[in-house]
């Protein structure tokens, strides 16, 4: 499967909060470093991750752009709040090895109407 077709199902599970689904697009050791946090490694850790997540605020992913470059995708997304970010995607195999994203914490928090950090 391409990288191209790997993150279009990985939006389509994101999008139905579909946890199982999200970690089985991802290698057994793949990291995912969100870099408003600390990297998360391994598939098992990243579906704890997802399940928290998810119990945690409404997320959607709205597609604005979706490359591909060899055994990467490039996503530039947004949500219905206003949100943007983007992530990188290196899928080796058909499986997400590694996934880095950037988005404004601070912005996520307040439209969640979650704590806000006191450091």
């Amino acid at each position: 499967m391409s990288p191209r077709a790997v993150i279009e199902r990985w939006v389509e599970a994101f999008n139905a909060a579909d946890v199982d689904a999200i970690a089985a697009l991802y290698a057994p050791d793949a990291v995912n470093h969100q870099v408003v946090a600390d990297p998360v490694e391994g598939r098992e850790a990243i579906r704890a991750m997802f399940v928290r997540e998810f119990a945690e605020a409404d997320m959607t992913c709205l597609v604005e752009h979706l490359f591909e470059d060899g055994e990467w995708a490039i996503l530039e997304w947004r949500d219905p709040l206003g949100l943007r970010g983007c992530g990188f995607f290196h899928v080796v195999g058909g499986r997400i090895a590694f996934q880095r994203g950037y988005f404004d914490r601070l912005s996520f928090l307040r439209q969640q109407g979650l704590p806000l950090p006191t450091e």
